[in-house]
């Protein structure tokens, strides 16, 4: 699981960047929002979350890990599809998508968090 969160971050890290050369590029910011909730959520969180699962395999094979891995990996992309459109569009209808990508996401991060608390132990 460590390696695929890992594979899965370079790609918003590419996603991230490509927004950001573009923002820049254009000298058009409106996806700053879209663009460091990439950033973090994807390319530095799912990094740092499969660093852990890989060097700690005890963390990965609970249920709690496997719960954050489709948490995160469900909820991210429709947060960040909700609000680029929100964005692009400066449509409100899709805040509803933004609001349940966003609470799929936390409930992944606090699954991560419980995980790590519980399960991870010197040895």
């Amino acid at each position: 699981m460590g390696i695929t969160l890992i594979k899965i971050s370079v790609v918003y890290f590419a996603i991230g960047v490509a927004i950001g050369y573009y923002m820049s590029s254009a000298h058009d910011y409106a996806l700053t929002p879209v663009h460091v909730h990439i950033n973090l959520l994807g390319w530095t969180a799912l990094t740092l979350a499969g660093i852990l699962y890989h060097t700690f395999p005890i963390l990965a094979k609970s249920l709690s890990g496997k719960i954050h891995f489709w948490l995160h990996n469900i909820g991210l992309p429709l947060m960040m599809l909700g609000l680029f459109f929100v964005v692009v569009f400066e449509n409100e209808a899709l805040l509803p998508l933004v609001a349940t990508g966003a609470t799929v996401t936390s409930l992944g991060i606090f699954s991560f968090v419980f995980n790590v608390l519980k399960n991870l132990k010197a040895s």
